[in-house]
């Protein structure tokens, strides 16, 4: 039978491993977002707020004795490349990265709350503000998403329409 603190270390493995997709996806995206320079200085500062965001995950780790799981953020990693180059081959790249973006946002909003809610319940308090600092970096990125899909599509129709008119 797990433990509380067991299915907290697994929660923060799991993070970790997202955090390494999240990672993975942003930086393709980033060097292919040329054409919208706002979404790719967005992309830009989050990926260095996942950088931080790992790093808090790896601390989480440490104090309650547990360590990311390399085989999960292999394999995630291999999704955010996967998930990448398939938006890639798409004519309308920009719109199919929003809304995969602004989902897995939300997902990884979702995933802190979780552990949030976890930490006093397995004693990780300490864990409880670098979780917080992680939710709230997400959530700032899932407001900046969805307060920009209409200029993004708007953006993306500006561009096309010489070319499908």
């Amino acid at each position: 039978m797990q433990t509380i603190k067991d299915i907290f270390i697994i929660g923060l493995r799991n993070a970790h491993a997202m955090e390494t997709q999240a990672r993975e996806m942003m930086e393709r995206q980033f060097e292919r977002m040329t054409d919208y320079p706002e979404v790719r200085a967005r992309i830009a500062a989050h990926l260095k707020e996942t950088e931080e965001q790992l790093k808090r995950l790896d601390r989480c780790l440490e104090y309650c004795g547990g360590s990311a799981s390399s085989l999960k953020d292999i394999a995630q990693s291999f999704m955010g490349n996967l998930a990448a180059i398939a938006h890639a081959m798409a004519d309308d790249e920009i719109m199919k990265n929003t809304f995969a973006n602004n989902a897995f946002e939300n997902y990884e909003i979702a995933a802190y709350k979780s552990l949030i809610a976890l930490c006093s319940q397995c004693g990780a308090d300490r864990c409880k503000s670098l979780l917080e600092s992680n939710l709230r970096e997400e959530e700032a990125m899932a407001d900046w998403i969805s307060s920009n899909v209409a200029r993004v599509t708007e953006q993306y129709l500006n561009r096309t329409a010489g070319k499908t008119a």
